[in-house]
């Protein structure tokens, strides 16, 4: 088959092709009968392989009395797969040479090594400027992850797709088992919790996506839609984005305001319920005020740490909503736990006068 018409880095035209889904869903298996396939369109492919690139050391995650943290996993994630994506950029600017620059350090090098020579020299083909395939291979739980590697496409005008794996849980479970370094149990039930999938409706830039159940074999019409899809996006790489901080980090403040503005309100009623149930227990009124100046403190250091986070640290993808009634209502669970710790303790400290 020809190569789709794209634009080309180092002479040829390039794909990110992002295989997510739960651990055990099939992503490896997926991506090894897609390379099979790829010798028929004369392209050549790699498999970036994240549990391959990245130390096992950085999958370490800890668990407390009220379960696994992923968020502090995916912070631990994150400069590991920063690196991944710059060693891949790397590579498209200049692939006669591995990637050097202080993070690589970072990931596996024999790894990426072993990514890069597979496009460099593959076997059978002789043109340097056949297509390049990348699929990447991990779980992009969040839909923030997978962002990332279409800004990456869309700044060098890449072909961008997304090939979601839906296997039921029992089975990834089962199949995650049997490995020899096993993820655990509880990490994939918490992900299930905090998987993202991917939403063209939502999301305009997750257009190029599709579905697979992979509770099952695979079948061969199913490697057949991959490849169509990976043609396509071959075929319509995103266009270079324009610059418009400007634009949206004023989206981003006024998104912010909203989301601090419902808080406060959520934690106002918090705090007069807090009062109520404090009167109807006696509390003395001498004591009734420093409660009330302890909770609208610990309101107001709040509302600012929410605002600080959702500002700096939150991640605002372009072209997705946010749902700032989701975002409020986690928020405000945090401060209603300090609530009934500050309340627990004005009461307790009233039955011991």
């Amino acid at each position: 088959m020809a190569a789709p018409e794209a634009e080309r880095i180092g002479g040829s035209p390039a794909c990110l092709c992002v295989l997510c889904g739960l651990p055990a869903a099939g992503k490896s298996t997926l991506a090894c009968r897609i390379l099979r396939s790829v010798t028929e369109y004369g392209w050549r492919a790699t498999v970036v392989s994240y549990d391959e690139l990245i130390p096992g050391d950085a999958f370490r995650c800890r668990v407390l009395q009220d379960g696994v943290q992923m968020q502090d996993m995916h912070t631990e994630w994150k400069s590991h797969r920063q690196t991944v994506l710059q060693c891949i950029e790397a590579f498209l600017e200049r692939p006669e040479t591995l990637a050097e620059f202080p993070g690589i350090s970072l990931i596996n090098k024999a790894a990426w090594e072993r990514c890069t020579q597979a496009l460099l020299q593959p076997e059978g083909l002789t043109s340097v400027e056949a297509p390049l395939l990348l699929l990447l291979d991990d779980n992009f739980y969040y839909s923030s992850m997978r962002y990332e590697v279409f800004q990456l496409s869309r700044k060098y005008s890449l072909g961008f797709c997304q090939v979601y794996l839906e296997c039921d849980l029992e089975s990834c479970i089962s199949r995650n088992q049997s490995r020899s370094q096993p993820v655990p149990t509880e990490v994939i039930l918490e992900m299930v919790k905090r998987l993202e999938c991917p939403n063209p409706q939502k999301n305009s830039w997750e257009m190029q996506s599709i579905s697979l159940n992979t509770t099952n074999d695979v079948p061969k019409c199913d490697i057949q839609r991959v490849m169509e899809l990976i043609c396509s996006a071959l075929s319509n790489p995103p266009s270079p984005a324009q610059d418009n901080t400007e634009q949206k980090e004023a989206d981003r403040l006024k998104c912010a305001t909203s989301v601090v503005h419902q808080a406060d309100q959520a934690c106002r009623r918090l705090i007069s319920h807090a009062m109520k149930t404090a009167r109807e227990n006696q509390l003395p009124s001498e004591h009734m005020k420093s409660l009330a100046a302890q909770l609208n403190e610990c309101k107001a250091a709040f509302l600012q740490n929410l605002r600080t986070h959702f500002l700096q640290d939150a991640p605002f993808i372009e072209g997705e909503d946010i749902n700032v009634e989701h975002v409020v209502e986690k928020a405000v669970e945090v401060f209603d736990g300090d609530k009934k710790e500050i309340l627990l303790r004005f009461m307790e400290d009233h039955k011991c006068v």
